[in-house]
């Protein structure tokens, strides 16, 4: 493209959590129907190298790329609305930039320099930006920045960003601050003093926003958005409502509607471009008006915070628009069947179908067990995604194959039928960090399986996430009682278990993870089955 990338950097002041990912993702969409190729990176402030030793309580799920890179779930965001596959590189961690700096400071690449925060910490975040965008060819790459303004640990990536206008020129780069006008409860007063201060803060440290988004729950008042504007030295044009909406899938309709991008192009110089937004509304459309529900229990330990299964939420809403279904989640947290507070029974009493979910470790996991034992029995279509997939299997030999004490060797080192155990090439590591099998990997599916008829197909690639695998030890034992193997590695590894449709009507568990695939416009097949059989379409 004509006069180089364009960067546009996001920040979010005030709280986290504001929905920077969302606002991240609409613009990325918004100029893909443009014609731009565009991508997305994520700044994520933290020390640790990668999101892939964190508990899903403290920061949502882990998103897993084509490539194995264990990520924020923001690129989730960005993957699904700009409809594209991102790698590892898309998620700058703090921990990967000091690595990199200490690393070339031990071998003496900086030839006896002082190795300070600048220049050497904010050359090695601007040189992963541009070199992020030279590599993918991009002509406008969106830099989501991870926390709020003010925070100490983003201050390196807010000043690398400073530098990059200077050093870009304003005419390619834009900033696009995210802030929050409270409503308060008493008054039912919009206030805009948390968005000055957010941009006071930002201001101080050398940025002048370009854009402001703000963030509210109702939209914003004419009277807020000039105040919010003269305080801010912008146009009115620049300052936006971004309102509660029913659905996240609507935010990047109305930053369209008030004409959001199109003052980005003009500002950065680029030809004003009609969007194609027509996919994109007739999804939407059909989100909204799905009506008929369909309740999914989902069965996990992680329950208390919803974003820990984010993506096969997600999945579940782009798997329902496509049937005219409308998902209605019934959470059942594991442990509490585990120690008796609640009843199989009544947990899962009424529930059209269920999903149980991923996870790890030992709590919860016999209250997982005995969900699948009575969704199996009952008839009650189920999908289970890695680790419970490998709990199916774990159910089924305990009551179905007569294995008993059958367990998986995660949970007990010790059981005399460890039917899922360890990957041999997982014996030898000792880090946690990016040392699971990661990344997507080839899929053969056996022919005349309802896996089969669910793709399609007998090749597919599905992203993993795992230490642990079916004992092939076992696998004779169980296909005799029953249990059909229907996908596999090409290393022989089990990637798909189901049960037969005469024994059950739908019965479903993949060793990878279908849902970080699903797209708005392509739903993913196991999602597609689990809400067909769960609503009799």
């Amino acid at each position: 493209m004509a006069g180089g990338v364009k960067y546009i950097f996001v920040t979010g002041g005030v709280l986290s959590s504001l929905g920077k990912g969302i606002v991240t993702a609409s613009l990325g969409l918004l100029f893909k129907v443009r014609g731009y190729r565009v991508g997305a990176a994520k700044i994520d402030p933290y020390l640790n190298v990668d999101a892939g030793t964190m508990n899903p309580f403290m920061h949502g799920e882990v998103y897993v790329t084509e490539d194995g890179g264990e990520t924020d779930l923001d690129l989730g965001h960005y993957e699904r609305f700009l409809h594209t596959t991102l790698s590892r590189r898309h998620n700058i961690t703090t921990g990967q930039v000091y690595r990199t700096v200490i690393e070339r400071e031990r071998r003496g690449d900086y030839l006896g320099q002082t190795v300070q925060i600048i220049p050497h910490i904010t050359d090695e975040i601007k040189s992963r930006i541009r070199s992020l965008a030279r590599d993918t060819g991009v002509d406008i790459l969106l830099v989501e920045i991870g926390g709020t303004v003010g925070d100490i640990e983003g201050l390196p990536f807010l000043e690398a960003a400073r530098q990059m206008r200077l050093e870009e020129g304003a005419e390619n780069t834009f900033f696009v601050h995210v802030a929050l006008a409270p409503v308060l409860s008493t008054t039912g007063e919009q206030k805009t003093k948390p968005v000055q201060h957010s941009v006071n803060e930002l201001r101080r440290i050398g940025i002048q926003p370009d854009a402001i988004v703000v963030r509210t729950t109702r939209p914003l008042e004419e009277e807020a958005r000039r105040k919010i504007a003269l305080f801010a030295t912008l146009p009115e044009e620049a300052v936006v409502s971004d309102h509660d909406v029913e659905t996240i899938y609507l935010v990047p309709l109305l930053l369209e509607e008030q004409g959001l991008a199109r003052y980005i192009e003009r500002r950065l110089g680029l030809p004003e471009k009609r969007p194609d937004l027509g996919p994109w509304r007739e999804f939407v459309e059909r989100l909204l008006s799905a009506s008929k529900p369909v309740e999914i229990a989902m069965v996990g330990k992680y329950t208390k915070l919803r974003d820990s299964y984010l993506s096969i939420i997600e999945a579940l809403n782009h798997a329902g628009a496509a049937l005219g279904v409308k998902p209605r989640l019934r959470w059942v947290e594991a442990t509490d069947i585990e120690e008796g507070r609640i009843p199989v029974e009544e947990a899962l009493e009424g529930v059209d179908g269920a999903i149980v979910l991923p996870g790890f470790g030992e709590r919860g996991v016999e209250g997982k067990i005995e969900a699948i034992r009575y969704l199996r029995e009952e008839g009650i279509p189920t999908l289970g995604i890695c680790f419970g997939m490998q709990l199916a299997v774990v159910e089924f030999a305990r009551n179905v194959a007569g294995l008993e004490g059958a367990h998986t060797t995660e949970v007990n080192p010790n059981t005399p039928h460890p039917v899922i155990d360890l990957l041999p090439e997982q014996r030898r590591i000792r880090e946690l960090g990016g040392t699971m099998r990661l990344g997507a990997s080839p899929v053969r599916i056996v022919e005349g399986t309802l896996a089969h008829r669910l793709y399609g197909t007998t090749l597919v690639r599905e992203r993993h996430r795992h230490r642990y695998e079916v004992n092939e030890k076992y696998i004779s034992k169980l296909e005799e009682a029953g249990l059909v193997f229907s996908g596999w590695s090409p290393e022989g590894l089990v990637e798909i278990v189901e049960l037969p449709e005469r024994i059950h009507p739908f019965f479903l568990a993949t060793q990878f993870h279908p849902e970080y695939k699903s797209r708005p416009l392509e739903p993913r097949p196991p999602f597609i089955g689990l809400l067909r059989a769960a609503s009799g379409s």
